[in-house]
């Protein structure tokens, strides 16, 4: 379908104006579609008159103002008209066939009006539609004797059956309205939740939806892995931005693959670096085997992506394991993030690593010696902690079984 023929299509709109602007089409036709049928009903009922008139009126208004929004692009005119129509037209129409019981309390569809101004607007503003709605209903109840001296005459079995009509399917519509309410409602409360669920780990988000305040925990024993794709910045200097972008989405793509393979969490990227821990937030037995595999795989997959020229791109990977403290910070973006002497090993394993190659400490060393291959590396000067011995990590050892998960 051509998207020109959209309900008061522009290119500039975002996806939340499109689906606001194909509702109150919807919404729009189906209420001009009902104005017609009550035109019909009450013309054969009461025969020509102002009561005929009025459900008419509101097909043509309704009508003539989708037509005149589609034209100049813009919804919000048709939403006010929709509820000034439903409240008002409603209300005129049980005022002249007569009192409430006489008209089958015709006034039940204004309730629509309301509803509508809910799907559009903020609560405050909604609620002086219903405030609108409110007067019409204490109007009409005060002057029910006026009203019911002044009624068309219609029998008791007619009375019955529109007022068996107007509470019936001024519900249906009402609740239709609702639930379409609700679920878009549910839906946009299921994408913050799955866009918070990317940015912070789930027992932290569940935790930071729950109360207020600073979030933090000490966790004893976990796995930090920091890998930096080498002369990158090079790289970054020769090619275009959307090269650039495009290329680090891909490395960190299968990056972000290998880390849920592992149950590891992806903590930050950092330009061209990546950071991964195990063992948090949730314990995790053999946390530092998984990190270890994960660094052997992502030294694997970033062989297989190359630069424009044909070239692989390389890594440089440090592991470290030990003490954090884990915790979310900031008020506006915030970001869950890692600090202690062991996130800052990590670092220092990957800074001064070689290329394709895999860097840890002597702590990871005595972890895994019994399941991977290492080969020494000497010693590495930590400003604040001194030195530290090193291992380059090479590969796991056959038949030393899988992780522990």
């Amino acid at each position: 379908m051509n998207p020109k023929l959209l309900f008061a299509y522009d290119s500039d709109d975002t996806d939340e104006i499109r689906l606001e602007k194909s509702t109150i089409f919807l919404v729009a036709v189906s209420c001009c579609l009902a104005g017609v049928a009550w035109t019909a009903m009450y013309y054969v009922v009461f025969g020509f008159g102002l009561v005929a008139i009025l459900p008419f009126c509101f097909v043509v208004i309704v009508g003539g103002s989708l037509a005149f929004c589609h034209l100049v692009r813009k919804h919000q005119p048709l939403v006010y008209i929709q509820i000034i129509c439903i409240i008002y037209i409603t209300t005129f129409i049980q005022w002249s066939i007569g009192g409430v019981f006489d008209s089958g309390f015709v006034l039940a569809w204004a309730f629509c009006g309301p509803i509508i101004a809910l799907m559009f607007f903020s609560l405050k503003h909604s609620m002086i539609w219903l405030l609108l709605y409110l007067a019409n209903i204490v109007i009409t109840v005060a002057f029910d004797d006026f009203f019911s001296r002044h009624a068309l005459p219609a029998s008791e079995d007619t009375k019955v059956l529109f007022f068996v009509m107007n509470l019936s399917v001024s519900s249906l519509i009402v609740f239709i309205f609702a639930g379409y309410f609700v679920t878009s409602a549910v839906s946009e409360r299921e994408k913050a939740n799955t866009l918070l669920l990317n940015i912070l780990p789930r027992k932290a988000a569940q935790v930071l939806k729950t109360r207020a305040g600073v979030i933090a925990e000490q966790y004893d024993d976990v796995s930090v892995l920091f890998a930096d794709i080498v002369n990158f910045t090079q790289y970054a200097g020769a090619v275009s931005p959307t090269q650039l972008v495009t290329k680090l989405n891909e490395i960190f793509f299968r990056f972000d693959e290998l880390t849920d393979q592992y149950g590891l969490e992806k903590i930050k990227t950092i330009g061209d670096a990546y950071m991964v821990v195990g063992g948090l937030p949730e314990p995790k037995p053999g946390h530092a085997d998984a990190m270890a595999l994960l660094a052997l795989d992502m030294l694997s997959a970033i062989k297989e992506i190359k630069r424009e020229d044909g070239v692989p791109f390389s890594l440089r990977i440090g592991i470290h394991s030990g003490p954090v403290v884990a915790g979310v910070i900031g008020k506006s973006k915030f970001a869950y993030d890692l600090w202690g002497d062991t996130v800052n090993i990590a670092s220092r394993m990957e800074s001064t690593g070689t290329e394709n190659a895999i860097q840890v400490s002597d702590t990871v060393y005595r972890l895994l010696k019994d399941k991977f291959s290492f080969g020494k590396r000497g010693t590495v000067d930590i400003k604040g902690i001194g030195a530290v011995e090193t291992y380059y990590l090479l590969a796991r050892n056959p038949g030393s079984g899988p992780p522990q998960q």
